[in-house]
């Protein structure tokens, strides 16, 4: 008997580490409720019912190959070597198969299982999964890790020139074990149900991953580099969901992005060279992680950064997180963010420089929020936009260029469509005025509709200072 410990990749079909258990002979699944440590992790409830349910649609499919899924409990990972040693000893499995994951305490988790494992002579295999290429493979010619995006694109383009990663085949059906699946859960302790109006946004299942991948693919791609900065346009692929659970893989992205192409990356349609862009950007924060841990362990990129005197504004900040900060573009896309589980990305960026910038208020606290409440929330990403966006990151926004809300929202949003539809105690407004309700003149106080929490002119200017008084990183340097 083999196990795959399924983790973040809740899939059937091109499923690295599940196909290679299966063709060492009968395989049954295995996955952990570890809620202590998803409360640890920031992990939002709707993303954690999010899994459960794709479990429900994935335990149909291995149940139409005889593949058993099973559901242990573990609190925290530090319990996981425990659990599955004793699950081993059970059912006399020979070797257990995982997908990699990446982080601090994921790498730490299973060599504890590994080292548990191999203790018992159960034999321990990870697979490249969820990346396209293995983190410490893509490197200057110096050896280190890139730092800069567009040197790691460059020489991800040319390996995959060179060599596409294949898909990997499905398992066949296996002969019926005399093993049971467990019933799935459908919530843990700690985790409130969310609406089922934002489950509706988001149904569970493989195929309803290959019918977003197909349709944007065949439909919407080529518009996406004019589409995608747009929130109230349907430009996006709204697939970041399933993707971070690994209910579809980087390389099926791919392959459907490419056949819509021609096979080419750099040539050919505009829409989808910069859609396979984005997937790049996913890989670059992946090997980010691997390359320089403190990101995992809530430092910035940038040693110099930890120096800011970010703002104890717990007002400013409450006021950020429910959506009444009185500048309407923030406001709608927080709401978007807290009613669905999911923010337009250009959007993502102009909240999280408001926070940062003109809040001057520590990107971690942003990063946290964000955490516990979107249903696509991953550590490498989310990481990476909040450290880009405040200026302490690899690759980052350099500290002088910070987005102003009010032109972001007249350029992004001109008919203030979004807006609108987030904030409908604005639908009265004109096109000009409802980006800015208090330079409407007379017009304020619109419904309750709040006034600006910050002058922007002044907390830009506030921002500039703060950055300008850092030692640059040489004298950092020189004085350690």
């Amino acid at each position: 008997m083999h196990l795959i410990w399924l983790r973040t990749d809740l899939r059937l079909h091109d499923n690295t580490a599940l196909t290679a258990a299966s063709q060492r002979g009968p395989v049954a699944a295995i996955y952990l409720i570890t809620p202590q440590q998803w409360l640890a992790h920031d992990n939002a409830p709707c993303k954690v019912d999010f899994w459960l349910r794709n479990l429900q649609a994935l335990e149909q499919a291995l149940a139409d190959v005889n593949i058993p899924l099973l559901i242990r409990h573990a609190d925290t990972w530090e319990q996981a070597p425990g659990v599955l040693s004793q699950l081993c000893r059970e059912l006399k499995v020979e070797s257990v198969h995982v997908n990699e994951e990446y982080g601090i305490h994921e790498s730490r988790r299973d060599s504890a299982v590994a080292r548990a494992l191999e203790a018992d002579g159960v034999t321990f295999h990870s697979y490249l999964d969820q990346l396209f290429f293995q983190p410490g493979s893509v490197l200057t010619k110096s050896g280190t890790y890139f730092q800069v995006f567009s040197q790691f694109r460059k020489v991800c383009y040319t390996r995959l020139h060179s060599a596409l990663p294949p898909l990997v085949a499905s398992p066949k059906a296996q002969a019926v074990l005399d093993l049971q699946s467990d019933a799935i859960p459908t919530r843990v302790e700690g985790f409130a149900p969310p609406s089922e109006s934002l489950r509706a946004l988001w149904p569970a299942g493989e195929n309803e991953a290959r019918r977003r991948l197909d349709a944007f693919a065949d439909e919407q791609i080529s518009y996406y580099k004019d589409e995608r900065d747009f929130p109230a346009k349907p430009g996006t692929s709204q697939l970041s969901a399933y993707l971070a659970a690994g209910v579809v893989s980087p390389r099926q992205c791919l392959h459907a992005a490419l056949q819509s192409n021609q096979g080419e990356f750099e040539s050919g349609d505009i829409g989808t060279i910069t859609w396979i862009n984005e997937l790049l950007w996913r890989e670059f924060y992946k090997h980010i992680l691997v390359g320089y841990p403190r990101v995992s362990r809530h430092r910035a990129f940038r040693p110099e950064t930890e120096a800011v005197a970010w703002r104890d504004a717990p007002e400013d900040l409450a006021a950020w997180q429910q959506a009444r900060t009185g500048l309407p573009i923030i406001d709608a896309a927080m709401r978007q963010l807290l009613e669905t589980g999911w923010m337009h990305n250009r959007l993502r960026m102009v909240v999280a420089m408001f926070l940062t910038k003109n809040l001057l208020i520590d990107w971690r606290e942003g990063e946290r929020f964000f955490m516990r409440h979107l249903i696509d929330g991953d550590l490498a990403a989310n990481n990476g936009g909040w450290q880009w966006s405040s200026s302490t990151g690899t690759d980052s926004a350099p500290y002088f260029r910070i987005f102003s809300p009010l032109s972001q929202s007249e350029k992004f949003d001109s008919e203030g469509l979004f807006i609108k539809h987030w904030l409908p105690e604005l639908a009265a407004l004109n096109k000009k005025e409802v980006h800015n309700p208090e330079a409407a003149g007379g017009l304020f106080g619109v419904a309750d509709y709040p006034r600006a929490i910050v002058d922007l002119k002044k907390s830009r200017e506030r921002a500039l200072a703060a950055f300008r008084s850092l030692p640059s990183r040489q004298e950092m340097a020189d004085h350690e």
